[in-house]
């Protein structure tokens, strides 16, 4: 027999013997999963070979046919990677399937590989499994992404922009002051995928239905065969906990927000009238009417996919709403939020990683922007504040200069001495020496701050979280 057939008998329903009649046709359609589930085809493999070895090391199977299943599995694992074995997407979930290989490749023996078992702890531990692979990719591409913006921060760490509060500017930063904004933000995501994967890497496997089982089963050792340090401690909570999917999926909203923000900062920039960045040609697109538009459609892109992945999250949470314990059927839809919020928040940080390495910056049309809006009015209140005076005093008087250049039509810069004088006699020609927007930048030293010193030590904190 092939290996990609399946006899009927062994194709049949897991649950079928207590049934005298089959289900109807429509009822399977409604209710099979195979085309969702099919991904963790390998992490339920790898579950089966450490629960027949477990099993084998309990005395419940013998060493002879824990060797036929674990070579039978193995079997249907390279099968299924060069594509000699194709899906059977009549089957009803992707254990079944794999089961009725396993017993139409081995016989008898295969019938045992779910001693011990339910397919409620079962898929338990293939999504946890499916985590413990996902993340560490997850993670991999933030600290690319991250790298990417370093790289940039590097070239552009005395390139001053305007730094924004209400869309208004505020006070001049640098482009790599701005950039290590972003960078810091999914440095969290990453530290908060670090802490889900604490909880998911912990065994589900011999939980059973709910109540654990009556036969020997050493879960602990089953635990360490697949990679986990600890074992879930009460077996009702085992199959009827999706808090880790939650918390998977409420990270990835997390990450896709930040991308989100960073994706609309991309597309204000690149407009004619901010004219911060050049997308390249690679990551933009044309008008079908319009020949001159040059648009930013994947900054754009990844901003509307933001919503997709928000309502992942909720529908995991509103579907576990209310559930009594232990196992619902209702868990069986957590699969497709959890995989769309995966699939989409991962192309999104490749993606976004993609256009931004490859953008110009205008660093002198930023230049320019820190011209406008009296950026370094806080900076006069500083001067005056370190010649004596109150804050409270030197704010008001700093306001006045503004009022007095907004009357003038001219910058901060371009009053006189008389004109600051008038407003405060502690004013001296060393006010001109504070607020040239460089001289702002340069004097905000604070830790976290833009002044050079603060951003070089962010970067050598960045390079060593990529490393």
């Amino acid at each position: 027999m092939e290996h990609g057939t399946i006899t009927q008998d062994n194709h049949a329903a897991l649950w079928h013997g207590r049934f005298e009649d089959g289900p109807d046709a429509a009822a399977v359609a409604f209710e099979t999963s195979i085309h969702v589930d099919e991904r963790m085809a390998f992490d339920d493999i790898k579950g089966s070979i450490a629960h027949a070895k477990m099993l084998s090391k309990c005395g419940i199977i013998s060493q002879e046919e824990m060797k036929a299943i674990v070579s039978g599995l193995e079997s249907i694992e390279k099968d299924l990677q060069d594509g000699s074995l194709k899906i059977d997407y009549s089957a009803e979930d992707i254990h079944s399937f794999i089961e009725a290989t396993l017993t139409d490749r081995i016989g008898e023996p295969g019938k045992k590989v779910h001693t011990g078992r339910s397919r409620n702890d079962q898929i338990a531990l293939d999504e946890r499994l499916y985590l413990c692979r996902f993340i560490p990719d997850m993670q991999n591409r933030l600290k690319t992404l991250v790298s990417a913006l370093v790289q940039i921060s590097e070239k552009h760490k005395a390139d001053i922009m305007p730094g924004f509060t209400h869309m208004q500017h505020a006070q001049p930063v640098t482009l790599a002051h701005h950039l290590c904004a972003w960078s810091w933000m999914l440095v969290r995501d990453y530290g908060r995928l670090e802490d889900a994967l604490k909880r998911i890497k912990k065994s589900p496997i011999g939980s059973g239905a709910l109540a654990g089982s009556g036969l020997p089963l050493d879960r602990e050792y089953e635990a360490s065969l697949l990679g986990f340090d600890q074992i879930t401690e009460n077996s009702m909570d085992s199959v009827s906990d999706r808090d880790y999917c939650i918390e998977v999926a409420s990270a990835l909203s997390l990450v896709q927000m930040h991308l989100s923000r960073f994706c609309e900062e991309v597309v204000l920039w690149s407009t004619t009238e901010f004219g911060f960045i050049n997308l390249s040609e690679k990551w933009s697109t044309g008008s079908s009417i319009m020949p001159q538009k040059k648009n930013p459609d994947f900054a754009e892109l990844i901003r509307g996919r933001t919503g997709r992945v928000y309502g992942d999250l909720i529908a995991l949470l509103t579907m576990m709403k209310a559930l009594p314990l232990s196992y619902d059927r209702d868990m069986q839809e957590d699969k497709q939020s959890l995989f769309e919020a995966c699939d989409t928040v991962l192309s999104c940080v490749q993606i976004f990683t993609y256009m931004i390495s490859s953008a110009d910056w205008n660093t002198s049309k930023m230049k320019d922007a820190c011209q406008d809006g009296f950026l370094n009015a806080t900076d006069v209140a500083d001067y005056l504040v370190r010649k004596g005076l109150p804050f409270r005093t030197a704010h008001g008087v700093s306001a006045r200069s503004v009022r007095m250049a907004i009357d003038r039509g001219c910058r901060l810069e371009d009053l006189s001495l008389e004109d600051f004088r008038s407003l405060s006699d502690l004013i001296e020609k060393d006010i001109f020496d504070v607020i040239p927007p460089e001289k702002c930048v340069n004097a905000r030293s604070t830790a976290g701050g833009p002044a050079a010193s603060s951003v070089e030590k962010q970067l050598s904190a960045l390079k060593e979280f990529c490393k």
